[in-house]
């Protein structure tokens, strides 16, 4: 199992413009490494890989004083980077999709550099943390790392306001043991108004935290918009804009965070709707949908049913919103998005929308499981067609 640890970093001074200088030489070095593929394929139909250029860096380096100062394996992995956004240039080429050829790096697109831990980087006597070049820096570790953890790699990233730094450790934990979850099954039906509805009949209100500073946040991006560009009013205005999409953004993930360690620790077995979000991202609900974080949760909630020992099973959204969980009939006139309540005129169940919603999507992952394997599931509370959480 491979988990990522981030943790605040403070260098000094004289460490962060060494920290900076050795970021920018990296980013020359993938721009280099662009335009020699850009120019030998334009000039003579040559295709460079990564090996090809890896093979150049000990001849570079021997020539070039400069990138002495960076690590060795450092100067491959940022190769490996470029091969790998060549990769998925050729991917989505052969897919069929818009392919987005590999962009040079600016300043503001490039903030970290990788390290391999152990080559480079380590851990100093003192506790601080040991950068090749740099020296000890002064690393906040606000929780433990596992002693069983094996430390795979370690980057180094800048924040975009240039005064923050924070080290990614890429982490190999041994699988954890399987355990059996004391909790029951339960169905989840994502919105906008109401983020999640449980199929208990709970209902966990949205946040909207993009909203509640919308106005606050047009009234920046009209201040940003107005500066001349290059100015140091326009640099001021965007640090401001961008601090404001940083709070909620940490806002939403602390929030998804909370709610979906929550959620596996109360159920065994989650049922969620297969939902197109990248499609929904895109329809009149956009801004409803980012704001939600549906992707977010789902992802939160994945990897940590698995260490919870709990499921999360994905269903088929179609008709969730429309059929009765009681009786599964489907209404003539369907429901609209206005309509939040859900009233069944062949069996008389009335309840929340969103709840019944809930209950089919928990009867169809039920139904699905059964299916799959051959027999009624061990220890679960299936519900009937008939039967209601409220």
């Amino acid at each position: 199992m491979i988990r990522s640890y981030r943790y605040r970093i403070q260098p000094n001074k004289k460490q962060a413009k060494i920290l900076e200088r050795i970021i920018e030489m990296h980013r020359w070095l993938y721009n280099d490494a662009l335009d020699e593929r850009c120019y030998l394929w334009r000039a003579r139909k040559v295709s460079v890989n990564y090996y090809h250029q890896a093979n150049q860096i000990k001849g570079i380096r021997a020539d070039d004083s400069d990138l002495l100062l960076l690590n060795f394996s450092s100067i491959q992995q940022t190769l490996r980077r470029l091969d790998k956004a060549y990769s998925a240039f050729f991917r989505r080429i052969r897919r069929g999709e818009t392919p987005g050829h590999p962009r040079f790096k600016s300043r503001r697109r490039w903030r970290s550099v990788e390290y391999r831990f152990g080559d480079g980087i380590g851990w100093a006597k003192n506790g601080r943390l040991r950068i090749q070049k740099v020296g000890n820096v002064r690393i906040f570790l606000h929780r433990p790392i596992p002693a069983e953890a094996k430390n795979k790699v370690a980057v180094i990233t800048c924040h975009r306001d240039g005064k923050r730094w924070f080290v990614c450790f890429q982490l190999e934990l041994p699988d954890p043991a399987p355990i059996e979850h004391p909790g029951q099954p339960v169905g989840i039906d994502l919105g906008v108004t109401t983020v999640a509805a449980l199929s208990t009949g709970e209902l966990v209100k949205a946040p909207r935290f993009y909203r509640e500073v919308q106005r606050d946040l047009r009234v920046k991006q009209r201040r940003q918009s107005r500066r001349k560009k290059g100015s140091t009013g326009k640099h001021k205005a965007t640090r401001q804009v961008a601090k404001t999409h940083e709070r909620i953004a940490n806002q939403r993930r602390d929030f998804n965070h909370k709610l979906s360690r929550r959620l596996v620790g109360e159920f065994s077995l989650i049922g969620v709707e297969d939902l197109n979000i990248l499609g929904l991202s895109r329809s009149m609900l956009a801004k409803s949908v980012h704001d939600a974080g549906w992707g977010q949760l789902l992802t939160f909630l994945s990897y940590k049913a698995e260490e919870a020992g709990a499921e999360v099973v994905s269903v088929d959204p179609r008709h969730t919103s429309q059929v009765c969980s009681r009786c599964g009939s489907i209404p003539v006139v369907k429901k609209t998005l206005s309509v939040r309540v859900h009233h069944c005129p062949d069996c008389g169940l009335e309840l929340d929308r969103d709840v019944n919603a809930a209950i089919n999507i928990l009867n169809r992952m039920l139904s699905a499981r059964t299916e799959r394997q051959g027999a009624n599931v061990i220890g679960c509370d299936v519900r009937s067609p008939g039967s209601s959480p409220l």
